[in-house]
């Protein structure tokens, strides 16, 4: 089972909010995920990044690969 480190999005028309999710790679981008990383909002300025850098870690360590989005915020939150 390949598993992903992504985006699911929430929030409102035009006014999104964003979690960071694992999830199995089969599944819609909204759908079922494994566990919630942390959050994302980009409509703060400057945007407003929240990680639980031990758990992004541990599924890191575990193969789960981010997409390229959840990499650089991953960066910016020190998990990577």
């Amino acid at each position: 089972m390949a598993v992903k480190i992504r985006l699911a999005r929430h929030g409102s028309k035009k006014a999104p909010f964003y979690r960071i999710v694992v999830a199995d790679a089969r599944s819609p981008r909204d759908g079922a995920f494994i566990a919630r990383v942390g959050t994302y909002d980009p409509r703060k300025n400057p945007s407003d990044i929240q990680v639980d850098n031990d758990k992004a870690k541990e599924w890191l360590s575990k193969g789960a690969q981010p997409t390229n989005q959840v990499r650089k915020l991953l960066k910016i939150s020190g998990a990577l």
